[in-house]
């Protein structure tokens, strides 16, 4: 294992080497990607320290595109520059899209997606508990007063409420922005927020290749936030107004996303492969991830400075504890769907437990959840 002072410089292969495997064991969405994230760049590795690690986070949430997969992006560009950047988002990527990709091929030539629940069983505690611990650990880097408290948990109200995550983010980085900085309005100052005006949908032509790029390279510049709020995108162009999947191929699109690990981005790649076969699937993943690759090589050299302004420094501050108020809720709202029963419930207690008490390399306690899954499939 390779440890270092945070701030140091960091060999691609070292980079390549730790996202690939976060690639691989990456189960649970972006919460729970980030929560390993943090366990191996900041307490296993000692690359970035805890408040720098949460700016990064504030920092994906300025941006479009899978936050988790972008948070990669930025670690590879601090340890090992533009080179580190590219290789960092490239290894995290490439194991799900391969894997999805793979189950594509399968779901055409029989028709059925495999079977993963009982593996899916062992792994989700494990996630939650890996999810707590960072909230835990991340809450009291970013909590430092009474503000930042009640923003972290107005967010996590509204989160189970139902509110918008984007807008719950705004709203934390806005009020937090502005009451850090009351002091500095006068009677002529203002706040403009800029809407955001999107791209128009793609052309309507025969070539389904063209489109088809253009079609993710648009999601992956637009859509805030998680996963989830890509298929509704999805539904809305490749089912409803191109008719090129039916609601049910949609569904299977987002199973195997749901089961797989790494990025969720990677639904693309199975919609890609259903729409035009191998090179729809590379360009559909593509598009969906190149808009990130640009927008974290422009804004990580800027976060040093945004955190020396007053302005953006609370900003920064009011979406760092917005985030970790969404992963709170996530956990919770995780915890109520993966804990099914008894020993799932102690499998994610024994899980924390160790977390707090050892330390270990995340992946040790996702493939003990696996063997657990494994198991119970085989006694049934």
């Amino acid at each position: 294992m390779e440890t270092g002072n945070a701030g140091g410089r960091t060999s691609l292969a070292s980079v390549a080497t730790l996202f690939l495997k976060l690639g691989i064991i990456g189960f649970g969405g972006p919460a729970a990607h980030i929560a390993l994230m943090r366990q191996e760049v900041v307490a296993r590795r000692r690359w970035l320290t805890d408040a720098h690690f949460l700016d990064l986070v504030g920092a994906t949430n300025l941006i479009p595109g899978p936050n988790s997969t972008e948070m990669a992006m930025h670690v590879g560009r601090e340890r090992a520059g533009l080179k580190g950047l590219m290789v960092a988002g490239a290894a995290f990527i490439a194991p799900a899209a391969l894997m999805v990709l793979a189950l594509a091929w399968a779901y055409v030539e029989y028709g059925a997606t495999p079977a993963a629940e009982n593996l899916l069983y062992g792994i989700e505690p494990v996630v939650i508990a890996i999810i707590v611990h960072a909230v835990w650990q991340l809450g009291r880097t970013a909590i430092v007063g009474p503000i930042l408290a009640l923003a972290g948990a107005a967010v996590l109200g509204l989160y189970l409420a139902g509110v918008n995550e984007l807008l719950l983010l705004a709203a934390s980085a806005l009020i937090v922005l502005v009451v850090a900085n009351r002091h500095r309005l006068d009677s002529r100052g203002s706040l403009v927020l800029l809407p955001l005006i999107p791209f128009g949908l793609p052309r309507e032509s025969g070539e389904e290749l063209p489109d088809l790029f253009l079609l993710f390279l648009k999601y992956g510049a637009l859509v805030f936030g998680s996963g989830y709020v890509l298929l509704a995108f999805l539904r809305g162009d490749l089912v409803v107004r191109l008719g090129w999947l039916t609601s049910e191929q949609l569904a299977d699109a987002i199973s195997i996303g749901q089961v797989t690990p790494g990025p969720v981005f990677t639904t693309a790649t199975f919609a890609g492969y259903l729409v035009a076969g191998l090179p729809g699937a590379l360009l559909a993943t593509l598009g969906i991830f190149l808009p990130s690759f640009i927008l974290v090589a422009a804004l990580n050299p800027l976060i040093p400075r945004l955190r020396r302004s007053p302005w953006a420094g609370a900003a920064l501050d009011g979406l760092n504890v917005a985030a970790v108020g969404l992963m709170a809720g996530v956990s919770f709202q995780l915890g109520r769907v993966a804990l099914i029963d008894l020993p799932a419930a102690l499998l994610a207690l024994a899980t924390l437990i160790v977390l707090f008490r050892w330390k270990p390399n995340p992946a040790l306690p996702v493939v003990v959840g696996a063997l657990v899954g494994a198991a119970r499939w085989a006694l049934i």
